[in-house]
């Protein structure tokens, strides 16, 4: 026996190839093999950013006598959950239904036809060996309790079943929602709970809109409370831009340190559209700093964008990011030191382990010169110290996200580097990760892996390509995200309406998994709603609005009663009860006045609108823009819901007008 994970593409799977453990990738073969040996399966999921994943992995993987007892007893599996969101999705639903909480690594040990009968997270060494020797013994001694187990967590998760109405969202129940965060929200540090604390971006995004349509100021006092407390607190790089994945306290003070792609690619929308709202200056300069961080941190060599940065540098985490003191003088030199210990809150106590403190922004400095010359000489010294390890396979839906956000970023701040960015990543989803109308959930070095896309990977790519259209206008966008959405009617949803994560012919996992709620990212069913609502707008499709509408109708009861796990749902309900807005923007290409209207558009367009741009004799394919003429030979604006037009506008200012 050998460890067989040698030639996969997944840089989570590879860190572990060296290890002593026998382990096989996911696969039949290893399901076979556990049969064949009459033992159970032992499965590990992580990812490799993961801290704890690694802490695991150097207490046990790497141990020879683990190792031993785990390939005497078990036949081992590894997942990397990036890769394989359903396998994850499905076994962390029986982790958390048997322990009451779950996360990463995920250790779960199965039956040979993949039924879960124990499950749990992390492991320290001593209780890991006598979790494998009590596993060996239930499953030798009391073999048929361990099977009926296993049995009944599959009937349990296969029997829930979602109440899908379809019925609208109301703007009442939308304002219920923001009551309902209102109540949730932590007015002294921003954010919502306590620690461990998320940056909720899906949930600041429904506030911007819920904002937008209804001028509430409690959603935007949430959204600025938010917003600032995390540009300001540890959980951002301040800098190198880009936010870590989480804080462990509830004050933004001390990250958990990776940086997730899908995070930034989320926050850079979220912080574009607070700058569009209120035109706050933090708002602009953390969004210019994020997909800066996007663009020179996570893309890749084929246009795409690596899924993260790892938590540890050289197995310390925290270890390129931290400073004392000390080290800033020796950076800076005693005085400079001194103001940069100050403003940065750099403390002989530290904020963090071992006397070091993580940089903080809590005031404007009085000197921007001087702090950016600071900011300048620390990024060099930092630059010298190791640095974090990079996983970089390019995930669909997570490029998806990070296409729409550096396309609005783009535009919307006057840098047309993030809009061929954005164009660049697109072109490697079209061109690697699609192939006759399906998606390949991951590259790498330009070349896919073996995995089915999920529902995700559909609903956040057409949602980045939508936007990527409003901005450059290329109607090829529209039909490649046409071809996706297809694939989602055809393939995903359910005949009671809503949606699984996995198509009807992927694999059977023991359970089919479908959940709405928004985690990290937006659900698949989120997503695939948001995108098939803009798709139908720009269209005119009622197969594809009504399959929105039978999507969005859940998140009526998860708006009263869990918004905080519905962000990105309310936001498209949101969209869904404005119209959403439908601008056709038409003129010669070359001609100035068109691109004012379309660049005004793109400034004043409600979030979740859709912009359609395009020449008098062509449409493109894009049925929004039929029909739309020049008004006395002049550039126009049309500003529709429901293909419903009001008298075309030629004049910027009174199009601004209309759709603020």
């Amino acid at each position: 026996m050998a460890n067989r994970l040698a030639d996969s593409t997944s840089p989570y799977l590879l860190q572990h190839k060296d290890n002593p453990v026998d382990w096989w990738p996911w696969c039949e073969e290893a399901f076979a093999e556990a049969r064949d040996r009459d033992v159970p399966v032992l499965l590990s999921v992580g990812y490799s950013a993961c801290h704890w994943c690694h802490v695991m992995a150097h207490e046990s993987f790497e141990d020879a006598d683990t190792a031993e007892r785990m390939n005497a007893g078990f036949v081992c599996v590894k997942v990397d959950r990036e890769e394989r969101p359903d396998v994850d999705a499905v076994y962390m639903e029986a982790t958390q239904a048997m322990t009451g909480q779950g996360g990463w690594p995920m250790t779960a040990f199965l039956t040979p036809a993949g039924e879960p009968f124990y499950c749990g997270t992390y492991f320290p060494r001593p209780q890991f060996h006598a979790l494998l020797d009590g596993v060996t013994r239930a499953w030798t001694q009391k073999r048929a309790a361990v099977l009926e187990q296993g049995a009944e967590v599959v009937r349990v998760l296969g029997g829930r079943d979602l109440d899908v109405t379809g019925v609208p969202v109301t703007a009442d129940q939308l304002d219920t929602a923001v009551d309902v965060l209102r109540r949730e929200y932590d007015e002294a540090r921003g954010g919502f709970g306590g620690a461990p604390k998320f940056p909720p971006s899906m949930v600041l995004e429904f506030l911007l809109r819920a904002h937008a349509r209804s001028g509430s100021a409690e959603a935007l006092h949430m959204v600025e409370g938010t917003c600032e407390a995390m540009a300001r607190g540890g959980v951002y790089d301040q800098l190198d831009g880009g936010f870590a994945r989480y804080s462990v306290d509830a004050g933004w003070v001390v990250p958990h340190f990776e940086k997730m792609l899908y995070d930034n690619a989320l926050l850079l929308r979220v912080y574009v559209h607070w700058w569009r709202a209120t035109g706050s200056a933090l708002a602009k300069r953390v969004a210019e700093e994020t997909a800066d961080f996007l663009l020179t941190r996570l893309r890749t060599g084929d246009g795409g964008f690596a899924s993260a940065l790892d938590a540890d540098t050289d197995g310390v985490e925290g270890l390129t990011y931290v400073w004392t003191p000390a080290q800033l003088r020796e950076a800076l030199g005693d005085d400079d030191g001194a103001w940069a210990a100050e403003l940065f809150g750099v403390t002989e106590q530290g904020t963090y382990e071992h006397g070091a403190s993580t940089l903080q922004l809590r005031r404007d400095p009085d000197d921007e010169l001087r702090f950016a010359a600071v900011r300048r000489r620390l990024r060099v010294v930092r630059g010298e110290r190791p640095s974090p390890g990079r996983d970089d396979k390019v995930v669909a839906a997570w490029n998806g996200l990070a296409i729409a956000a550096l396309a609005e970023a783009g535009a919307l701040l006057g840098e047309p580097v993030y809009v061929g960015a954005a164009t660049d990543a697109a072109a490697l989803l079209r061109d690697v990760h699609v192939s006759g109308g399906r998606l390949l959930r991951a590259s790498r070095d330009g070349v896919a892996g073996p995995h089915a896309g999920v529902l995700e990977d559909y609903g956040d790519v057409a949602e980045g390509l939508l936007a990527l259209y409003a901005v450059t206008g290329d109607a090829a966008h529209v039909d490649l995200a046409g071809t996706l959405l297809d694939t989602v009617l055809d393939r995903f949803t359910t005949p009671g309406g809503g949606f699984h994560d996995t198509p009807d012919d992927g694999e059977q996992l023991v359970v089919r998994p479908r959940d709405p709620t928004d985690g990290a990212t937006p659900s698949g069913w989120s997503a695939a709603s948001s995108a098939l609502l803009s798709y139908a707008a720009l269209t005119g499709s009622a197969r594809h609005r009504e399959a929105a509408t039978g999507g969005l109708g859940l998140y009526a009861r998860l708006a009263e009663r869990a918004p905080r796990f519905a962000g990105w749902g309310l936001a498209a309900a949101e969209a869904a009860v404005d119209g959403p807005v439908e601008v056709a923007v038409v003129g010669e290409p070359d001609d100035p006045a068109r691109r004012e209207l379309h660049e005004t558009a793109l400034r004043s367009l409600p979030a979740g609108g859709v912009l359609a741009l395009g020449t008098p004799d062509d449409d493109g394919g894009v049925p929004l823009l039929a029909h739309r003429g020049l008004v006395d030979g002049a550039a126009a604006a049309y500003v529709c819901r429901g293909f419903v037009c009001e008298r075309p506008l030629t004049d910027p200012a009174e199009l601004h007008a209309t759709l603020t």
